[in-house]
């Protein structure tokens, strides 16, 4: 089974390299905190042309999404709905933007 890891450095950039309308869209820098086993920090910048994950928190996020390795792995694999994760306090964004949530869905999914 991927880690969080995985696939925020190869699976997200490969669908944004795929797909680079999707970076235009996000346009955002993120952060992700990944809590529990093989968690970290990882930072997706959106406003770059390539080159949009680093690990660690760069930058200024215009969101923070918190959730743990297994539910984002869960999420990722279509095993875990991430409106429900979100309502049951599994998958949080800081602050909440629901138009950048959902182009973060169209990458994720």
């Amino acid at each position: 089974m991927a880690s969080a890891q995985e696939i925020i450095e190869n699976d997200i950039p490969t669908v944004l390299q795929q797909n680079p309308q999707l970076a235009k869209d996000i346009n955002s820098v993120i952060h992700f905190i990944i809590t529990g086993d093989n968690g970290g920090t990882w930072t997706l910048d959106c406003t770059k042309a390539d080159g949009w994950v680093a690990k660690g928190a760069e930058g200024a996020p215009k969101m923070t999404v918190t959730v743990s390795n297994d539910d984002f792995v869960k999420i990722r694999a279509k095993q875990l709905n991430a409106q429900m994760a979100a309502m049951q306090g599994k998958l949080k964004f800081k602050p909440m933007d629901m138009a950048l949530a959902m182009k973060l869905a169209k990458l994720l999914g």
